[in-house]
């Protein structure tokens, strides 16, 4: 016959269940998730590209990947949500979002009041020296490039204009060229629309094509909003503005051209492979080493294929390798042809730190993604043709050399992964995405494409 515990050893027993469960619970859920104040877990803060509607989704993502509940996003004070959930205990989890320009996310690392600084720029020198303290954020643990966005030109939908130079838009934007009519357009005042200065949109357009061509901005209507900025030029025949490409919204985009390459939509295709002009990196930047487990973890999804398909759901470009059949042409060179002829083109681009024969943090992570397209679509051997490119230089040889050792570099990386190649080749200054005159246009330049057969 069974015999009832005494009152004490069920005491005890009852506490042995709880932390068994407990260190259960601790195991299966990042320790985070035990914060102070036991509900936030991360605090993002910087630009209004990616806090408006990316990062939240990911949030959501990353929580409904863990098994959460009731997934929600609330809107707080102007362009700040939070992304909620319940755990398996029903507690209420909490992510801040603050989206009030890139600038200020590196601030928020620097006082402490952001756990992720999410910006639609590289980190500039000054901000990298003044978080030096907290590590190196230019190094591969804290840059992380989440998704490409290009930036798009956009006019009302009834403006017959429908491509200009980067060096037109410059002079357009510095309200140097006044009237429509000097771009072929109706005649009618310019009206100029662009983001606030706190926006990584707006230091984008500004390194691209304001500073590349020695100018600043003109009068122009502010806004911290980039949906309130596109609909405010899709209703006003004058207007002209700038603005992610998942905002373009009712608004016409306009083909660009910078330098001597061909005017550009801000095509997938394009701003998958960094060609389109004014394309741009989408990041997040935490401190390396950090031990917040719930922002390694969302690091981590937002590079995953779930993560990417979420990026592409909600409008900017994912990084994952696609083949697209390329359409020849007879200004390309007749070797170029030839494989737009017979092969396909992948969606990603390698390109290099400046002044490094090194693969940038980017290139890094595409090597993988590159590794996985091959092997799943039996690509591995003698089907890669790796194609070098560069600026301009005093010597076409030169150029052309280099190039392939820039091919070469990649090679290296990805023998490693047992591609067997059928093609290396270098085309030197031939073809530019970008003007050569500025040091960004330069590096757009240089650059590796991939094609299979």
């Amino acid at each position: 016959m069974s015999r009832a515990l005494p009152v004490s050893d069920r005491h005890n027993l009852g506490h042995v269940y709880a932390w068994l469960f407990l260190g259960f619970i601790c195991y299966a859920l990042p320790w985070s998730v035990f914060a102070a104040d036991g509900t936030t877990l991360i605090r993002i803060q910087g630009s209004n590209t990616i806090g408006a509607k990316l990062g939240p989704a990911l949030v959501s993502g990353l929580y409904e990947s863990q098994g959460f509940a009731n997934v929600r996003i609330e809107k707080g004070a102007e362009n700040e949500q939070r992304v909620l959930a319940e755990d398996k205990l029903g507690r209420t989890l909490q992510v801040n979002v603050a989206a009030h320009g890139s600038g200020t996310g590196f601030v928020a690392l620097q006082d402490g009041s952001a756990d992720l600084a999410a910006s639609s720029r590289p980190i500039k020198d000054a901000e990298a020296t003044t978080l030096q303290p907290l590590g190196d954020m230019r190094g591969a643990s804290a840059e992380q490039v989440i998704a490409i966005d290009g930036l798009a030109i956009i006019v009302h939908p009834g403006n017959p204009v429908g491509a200009l130079t980067t060096e037109q838009l410059a002079a357009v934007f510095a309200g140097e060229i006044k009237d429509w009519s000097a771009l072929g357009g109706n005649p009618g005042a310019i009206q100029l629309y662009a983001r606030d200065d706190k926006s990584g949109t707006f230091d984008t357009f500004k390194e691209l094509v304001l500073a590349a061509h020695g100018k600043s901005l003109g009068s122009a209507k502010r806004f911290e909003s980039s949906d309130q900025l596109s609909d405010g030029v899709s209703q006003d025949p004058g207007g002209i503005g700038f603005i992610g490409l998942p905002y373009v919204r009712q608004s016409k985009p306009l083909a660009i051209a910078d330098g001597q390459s061909q005017p550009m939509l801000p095509s997938a295709t394009l701003i998958a492979t960094e060609d389109y002009p004014l394309s741009r990196r989408l990041f997040l930047y935490n401190p390396p080493g950090t031990t917040n487990e719930w922002v390694q973890s969302l690091v981590q999804f937002a590079h995953s294929p779930a993560g990417q398909a979420i990026v592409a759901k909600t409008g900017f470009i994912p990084q994952t390798v696609q083949a697209v059949k390329v359409e020849a042409s007879a200004q390309m060179p007749a070797d170029y042809r030839k494989l737009a002829d017979e092969a396909q083109r992948l969606s990603v681009n390698f390109r290099f730190q400046e002044g490094s024969a090194e693969l940038d943090n980017k290139a890094q992570r595409d090597i993988d993604r590159l590794l996985d397209y091959l092997k799943a679509n039996d690509k591995l051997r003698q089907k890669v043709v790796l194609v070098g490119f560069g600026d301009a230089k005093s010597d076409p040889q030169r150029a052309a050399l280099l190039s392939k050792l820039r091919a070469m570099a990649v090679r290296r990386d990805l023998s490693k992964g047992g591609v067997i190649f059928r093609e290396i080749t270098g085309l030197g200054e031939q073809m530019p995405v970008a003007a050569n005159s500025a040091e960004d246009g330069r590096l757009k330049n240089r650059r590796v494409e991939v094609w299979v057969y």
